[in-house]
């Protein structure tokens, strides 16, 4: 998922009574035409801001998802979902245009009523409490080896800043808390753009540690992350495999369905772009999705490349044992911590937006369901974060689950419902292999996690 997911554009209007003034600022659709104001955001800003969108918690996953898969493999099926991923954003954009519809949910209602609004609400609310509690599930890792990282070696045994639920806790009730909890958060919007050069600078370190971990990894022992047990590594182990086909594959296209889902935002990005056409927004889509791809296989081919079979769900976690005060690799656990703890009050916002939409209406605002909801949402992604054993697991429940149907199944859908294409044309017949590959890969990799889970408890 995507680490911004509609927020920096209609994030918090819901709450003012702004929206008069901001419209008649702001590029509409209306009956299908696009009325342009003076001056909208830019092409390069808004390829910004959509890769803003794309770019997230995801990228701590891919190098798993490649030994998963091997490199041939991991290729093949990021291609493959990253260019359906630009297709079914030209699906919505052609809908966009026909219909004068500039918001995911109101698409679903346009073409299934009210069922159509209130499952797109859900797959919103699901994807984005898997993406906070991801963010969260970071921090519990993260945040200990990163204090003791800046203290000294004989700070031994066990002390309350070593348990990463507890700090969980603290930062949750003491920073993350009180963000959200806000009716307005814009200024956070700004510092979010920080979090796609933490990225980058992410995406360098692991290049460059590539030569400074030689393999076999040092002191011949190495974890094996799914089982915790240790192993003894050989050269055998660092020829890097073509394709790989296990039960840990079923995890890899949920990861990459996470890492590119951008939906929510693109039809709110369109709307700011300057001089906004299909073509132009289409343009936008396609350079975003194509340096994401870039970033995520060039991170995840050299983490790979790193550990080999031995990397971790979560990269970072792989350095721990063989860098731990390394200078980069502590500067760039901050980045990511830093981009985390901003970036997890701006999801709570659409998340909090799809409760009180879908239980309460369009009610006045209040500030009773306003907390309540907040609260629940909070605590809801706080215990997920808690007990959760593995990030993989969310990457691989929330990917093949909402990820899946907010990428692939609904714009097929809904391209279908809306659009009085015949069936034989090409674009209905690319909405319903959409459909089906959304649905198979979406069933078969959560049924796969299930089985996998069960044979392991």
């Amino acid at each position: 998922m995507s680490i911004n997911t509609n927020i920096n554009n209609d994030l918090y209007n819901d709450y003012t009574t702004e929206d008069t003034e901001e419209n008649e600022s702001t590029s509409l659709l209306t009956n299908g035409s696009v009325q342009t104001r003076t001056k909208g955001a830019s092409f390069f800003s808004s390829v910004f801001n959509l890769m803003n969108a794309i770019m997230g918690s995801g990228i701590l996953g891919l190098a798993y998802a490649m030994a998963s898969t091997g490199i041939v493999g991991f290729c093949i099926l990021l291609a493959l979902v990253s260019s359906l991923a630009a297709y079914s954003i030209h699906l919505l954009l052609k809908l966009c245009d026909h219909t004068g519809i500039n918001s995911y949910e109101d698409l679903g209602h346009r073409a299934l009523k009210n069922p159509g609004k209130v499952l797109v609400g859900v797959a919103i609310l699901i994807q984005n409490i898997g993406a906070m509690s991801s963010y969260l599930f970071i921090l519990k890792l993260e945040l200990p080896a990163a204090i003791n990282s800046f203290l000294t070696p004989d700070n031994t045994g066990n002390v309350w800043y070593e348990d990463g639920r507890l700090l969980l806790i603290l930062v949750t009730f003491c920073v993350v808390l009180p963000l959200a909890i806000l009716p307005k958060i814009g200024f956070l919007g700004y510092t979010s753009s920080l979090a796609f050069f933490f990225m980058l600078y992410f995406t360098v370190v692991v290049v460059v540690k590539k030569w400074s971990i030689p393999c076999p990894l040092p002191h011949n022992v190495t974890t094996v992350p799914d089982n915790n047990q240790t192993s003894n590594s050989s050269d055998s182990e660092c020829t890097p495999q073509l394709f790989v086909v296990s039960s840990k594959s079923a995890y890899a296209i949920p990861t990459m369905a996470f890492s590119f889902l951008c939906h929510t935002a693109v039809l709110p990005i369109y709307c700011e772009l300057d001089r906004p056409t299909k073509t132009r927004m289409q343009n936008v889509a396609n350079v975003g999705i194509s340096l994401s791809f870039l970033v995520y296989l060039i991170s995840a081919l050299f983490g790979y490349l790193t550990f080999y079979a031995h990397v971790n769900s979560q990269l970072l976690l792989s350095y721990d044992a063989y860098m731990p005060r390394d200078i980069m690799i502590m500067t760039v656990r901050l980045a990511i911590l830093l981009s985390v703890l901003l970036t997890v009050p701006l999801i709570h916002f659409p998340a909090r937006k799809a409760v009180i939409l879908l239980l309460c209406g369009g009610r006045p605002f209040s500030w009773l369901i306003h907390i309540i909801a907040t609260l629940i949402i909070v605590g809801v992604v706080l215990i997920l974060a808690i007990f959760v054993p593995d990030i993989r697991n969310v990457f691989g429940v929330v990917g093949s689950t909402t990820s899946s149907c907010l990428l692939f199944v609904f714009p097929g859908i809904f391209y279908l419902k809306i659009s009085s294409q015949p069936l034989k044309s090409f674009d209905s017949i690319g909405a319903i292999l959409l459909v089906v590959f959304g649905l198979f890969m979406g069933v078969i990799s959560f049924t796969v996690i299930i089985i996998t889970w069960v044979q392991s408890s």
